[in-house]
């Protein structure tokens, strides 16, 4: 389900967790560390569809439980429920994989009751939802719309919230946006994502290979960049700055398929959103330079990925 890119930030994760912990770390740890990375990712994946599905359903209850007052008022007594049986909704409550996940993950169990009926209740003052419970036909393009509003407008805005998933899932802020894409397209294909498989056969060979060839390669890859940093301390640069480098330039050297620009794009990107302010540009100097002496020296070997 997740793109190379989120393959990347995983690598680069386990590559930083490995630096941190360089002196307990055993032969064979580093496909550890990645694998515990994207379980972590899985499981918060997991969490946040499961939340979703509960606010939607929430309306349920709510309309339940204001008609069952002693003295209801006509407002009460007129909760509308549509977004319970919105289609989209059942189209992930039916979904087998999703369902095993539920089994294996248990999100049930983490406190989220206050949460969900806060989202809920700003979700039901909001014009959208009031439109939306107003139509009584079902039109399939509202039915995803009022679930990402959700989602994107109601859920990740709130900064409460955000705390509550930074306290269950430490590596929330790493994650932030890898979830936000995946949420989304989710939301448009459920039934093209399987909660089993996170990653994939060829996307996990990627994932390892990657991570085991910075460190296989990590004399040459010092080689490459250290004379290039002229008047910075290498000692002194930004550890992510370091290990996104290697990345990069690994990438150059033993990943035939993978076009130099888009390596180079992706480093880039990855060094403007985790890295420090300056590090985008740093990034993109440095592995411009490296790619244009290896490009002379005939070391940079690019085939088709077709091929």
């Amino acid at each position: 389900m997740i793109s190379r890119r989120n393959i990347r930030v995983k690598v680069m994760q386990t590559l930083y967790t490995m630096g941190a912990n360089s002196p307990s770390t055993k032969p064979g740890e580093e496909v550890k560390i990645l694998d515990t990375h994207l379980e972590q990712s899985r499981q918060l994946f997991v969490y946040l569809v499961w939340f979703l599905t509960e606010v939607a359903r929430y309306a349920e209850y709510d309309a339940r439980h204001r008609a069952s007052k002693h003295l209801p008022s006509a407002g009460d007594l007129a909760v509308s429920t549509k977004i319970s049986g919105n289609t989209l909704l059942w189209n992930i409550l039916e979904h087998p994989s999703f369902l095993q996940a539920l089994l294996k993950d248990k999100p049930q169990l983490i406190e989220s009751d206050g949460w969900v009926r806060k989202i809920y209740g700003r979700l039901a003052e909001t014009p959208l939802y009031q439109e939306y419970i107003r139509v009584q036909d079902r039109d399939k393009d509202a039915e995803k719309d009022i679930m990402a509003y959700i989602f994107t407008d109601l859920m990740l805005p709130d900064e409460d919230f955000v705390s509550h998933l930074e306290e269950q899932f430490l590596h929330w802020e790493d994650d932030a946006e890898m979830m936000n894409l995946l949420m989304l397209g989710f939301l448009q294909k459920p039934r093209s994502y399987n909660f089993q498989e996170f990653l994939g056969k060829e996307k996990g060979q990627f994932a390892r290979d990657l991570l085991q060839t910075v460190l296989a390669k990590e004399a040459l890859l010092t080689e490459l960049i250290t004379p290039r940093l002229q008047n910075w301390d290498a000692e002194r640069i930004a550890i992510l700055d370091m290990i996104l480098m290697k990345m990069g330039a690994t990438e150059f050297l033993y990943f035939d398929t993978i076009p130099t620009k888009v390596t180079i794009n992706e480093y880039i990107d990855l060094a403007k959103e985790y890295s420090t302010a300056q590090s985008g540009q740093f990034v993109n100097g440095i592995l411009d330079n490296i790619h244009k002496e290896l490009l002379q020296e005939g070391r940079i070997q690019k085939t088709s990925h077709k091929n």
